[in-house]
């Protein structure tokens, strides 16, 4: 079941909230969040639970920005032939008023043979609807944005573990660098590789299908300058500004490299663990081996530098691609030389 190999961020939900991978059936579901990809994997497990109990269940979909007074009540009647039926009402977050009227009739009164799937993406409109639902005890399905990259890993893994496969650790890590920008775009690339490859995924794979991606590229960069090669990396920087690369986004793969290495090294006193720093093993484990060469100042030192380098790149200063290229240099400067204590 679902629920087995969920991808979830923080802490289980009280109450009626549920993780959007965990469908259950009732007269009235609410799937709400403002992660689209996630919306539409809840509302497919809702569908799919229906169909499971009765192979015969009629999908009928209501489009919220487009409905007309009473079509509800139409299409959660019972059918000619006593097919089961499940209703999906989309774009709850922009729905006209005389969705929102006859959501209220249905909540008060809803039909035990038929699922009402209402979807809301977010903001405050149709608020009085998603209230009276909660306050009904119907189950919400939470759909959250996925920002940590803790989060976006697990979600790879789940991904995998559904098409029952296994992934290396790096593997993982690689695909969110080079695609942990865009949800949607994550779960294609995983999908093709499930269907183009055979046994594990490893690194080199994903390299080899998504390694000249932007993030992939300062995913690789970064790790040039915190290993202390100051000349692969800003051949590497060059390269990949020369084949179209933003400044933004190199940047920002330095910056998070940086910030898990920070939060490695806070870890070190004991008062924090991995999981509170939404950090996985292998993250820590690479962290921890980059960190071998640093020390506190250095580090210290080229964060402030990523910093400086955003502000830059961001409007700040004249010439984004001095700026990172300054940025570069200085992390890999202030790397501790090998064999120095």
């Amino acid at each position: 079941m679902p629920s087995a190999t969920r991808a979830r961020s923080g802490a289980r939900p009280a109450g009626n909230v549920r993780s959007w991978d965990e469908p259950t059936l009732a007269p009235v579901v609410l799937v709400r969040g403002p992660e689209e990809l996630l919306r539409e994997r809840a509302v497919d497990g809702v569908v799919r639970l229906a169909r499971e109990r009765d192979p015969e269940t009629e999908k009928v979909v209501l489009d919220g920005p487009l409905y007309g007074a009473g079509r509800l009540q139409v299409a959660a009647s019972p059918s000619l032939f006593g097919e089961a039926k499940i209703v999906v009402v989309t774009g709850a977050d922009v729905g006209t008023e005389e969705l929102y009227a006859d959501l209220l009739d249905h909540v008060q009164r809803p039909d035990p043979e038929t699922t009402v799937v209402v979807v809301h993406g977010s903001g405050q409109r149709g608020k009085k609807v998603l209230d009276a639902i909660i306050s009904s005890g119907a189950p919400v399905l939470q759909c959250d944005e996925l920002k940590r990259d803790a989060d976006k890993a697990e979600f790879v893994a789940r991904e995998l573990r559904e098409a029952r496969r296994r992934a290396e650790p790096e593997a993982v890590r690689a695909l969110v660098d080079a695609l942990g920008s865009d949800l949607r775009e994550l779960a294609s690339a995983v999908s093709q590789l499930i269907a183009d490859t055979s046994g594990t995924v490893t690194a080199a794979v994903v390299d080899r299908y998504y390694g000249g991606r932007v993030e992939a590229t300062g995913f690789k960069v970064a790790g040039a300058a915190v290993a202390g090669d100051a000349g692969g990396a800003v051949a590497l920087l060059r390269h990949s500004l020369a084949t179209g690369a933003d400044p933004v986004p190199l940047v920002a793969a330095l910056a998070m490299r940086l910030r898990t290495m920070a939060k490695v090294a806070a870890m070190s006193g004991g008062s924090v663990t991995a999981r509170e720093l939404g950090l996985q093993d292998w993250q820590v484990r690479n962290a921890q081996k980059d960190l071998r060469r640093w020390t506190s100042e250095g580090l210290a030192a080229a964060i402030t530098a990523v910093a400086q380098a955003d502000a830059e790149v961001k409007g700040a200063g004249r010439d984004p691609v001095y700026a990172v290229e300054h940025a570069v240099l200085t992390i890999a400067g202030a790397v501790r030389p090998s064999g120095r204590r």
